[in-house]
């Protein structure tokens, strides 16, 4: 199916582009979202004579993502999880969390807008694309944690995991000495044997 874009689609075109594309693309995606408008002759003409109102909606559009930006851009959320031993989430992370916490700090972000291409499953930093607009997209971070303490932690560049499995190291060492020196097996080894 043919159309005319009426706003820049990533990997597609810019306004005013003719290209063609799948039928299903064009009916589920461009026409319902107000993307595109089909091809035929009568929306050339509709298009050519809004075509000014239609480029200066999109300079306003993206001069608002453009604000949005400037506040968003490289700041660090907070997502308090819960997660096993090794890391792994006892569910996942996903676009509308995200949403979510952005709006919990007082910024306004649609999920939709979230590139999110698989839903977090890890305790961490995580880095997302968020795309505001066709043509403006930042980066975030999305610290995901069990604590905020842990999440304090890892915002200072710890590896939280590491460092569990190397206290839990450290205390079962500890134990197996205290053991060999005399714990659980001094009584035994004072007491007379009897059989």
């Amino acid at each position: 199916m043919k159309v005319v874009l009426l706003e820049r689609v990533e990997n597609l075109g810019t306004i005013g582009d003719v290209v063609g594309v799948k039928d299903g693309f064009a009916r589920n995606y461009l026409l319902p979202r107000h993307k595109a408008l089909r091809a035929t002759a009568a929306n050339l003409k509709v298009f050519e004579a809004q075509k000014e109102q239609i480029v200066a909606r999109n300079a306003a559009a993206k001069s608002a993502a453009e604000k949005s930006a400037e506040a968003l851009d490289g700041s660090t959320y907070v997502i308090i999880r819960q997660a096993g031993d090794t890391g792994q989430l006892y569910g996942s992370v996903n676009a509308r969390d995200v949403a979510d916490a952005i709006a919990e700090a007082g910024s306004k972000v649609e999920r939709n807008q979230i590139v999110l291409d698989t839903p977090i499953k890890t305790l961490g930093v995580h880095s997302l694309k968020v795309r505001l607009h066709a043509e403006v997209a930042i980066t975030l971070s999305v610290n995901v944690a069990r604590s905020q303490d842990e999440a304090d932690r890892q915002a200072a560049g710890e590896n939280v995991i590491a460092s569990q499995f190397e206290e839990d190291r450290l205390a079962d060492e500890a134990a197996a000495a205290d053991m060999l020196e005399g714990g659980a097996g001094a009584a035994m080894a004072d007491a007379p044997y009897e059989a």
